[in-house]
This record gives C-alpha cells, sequence and structure tokens, in this order.
C-alpha cells in the first residue's frame, strides 16, 4: 500500500461549482483551464467561462464557478510548492 501524505478532496455541484481541498499551488488559469497542484499530484480544471471564486493558501481550499467539463489528474510525484501566482490569492 502507498503511503501518501497529505490530503485532497473535490466536490462537484451541477457541474456549476466546484470545491477542492489540498490545493498548493495555481499554475495558471484562464476561462477555459486552470492548471493546479494539490497535496497528492496535478489536476487540471476544463470548461467554459471558469473563474476561481476563492483561494486560501493557509488551509488549501480553492472555490471554482463555471461550466465545468472534466477533471483531468496527473503524475502523483509533482507537488509543486507555492509560486508568487499562488500567493496572489490570499
Amino acid at each position: 500500500m502507498n503511503d501518501i501524505q497529505g490530503s485532497h478532496n473535490a466536490i462537484l455541484e451541477n457541474r456549476r461549482k466546484l470545491m477542492l481541498t489540498g490545493v498548493t499551488d495555481v499554475e495558471s488559469f484562464n476561462e477555459e483551464q486552470i492548471n493546479l497542484y494539490t497535496q497528492l499530484g496535478e489536476l487540471t480544471i476544463k470548461g467554459n467561462q471558469l473563474h476561481i471564486n476563492e483561494m486560501s493558501v493557509d488551509s488549501g481550499d480553492l472555490s471554482v464557478e463555471g461550466d465545468i467539463s472534466a477533471l483531468i489528474y496527473g503524475d502523483r510525484d509533482r507537488r509543486n510548492r507555492l509560486t508568487t501566482l499562488g500567493k496572489l490569492f490570499r
């Protein structure tokens, strides 16, 4: 069994509102795609009219609204630390 450190949860409501926990960094975002890192690896959110409502650097919580069409998980080993872009959402 893998020794997983940290935690991450995703709650998607009606494909319009996504609440995430365990977010460590937002690498890039626009209205069609958000690339971020969680404590368990990479995550790409795809859709239309995507908007980051809230991000708490301290708790790692992130709220996204828009027409969400896909959540794509990537490499579990890539867990970037918080960068300047992520710090903008304090």
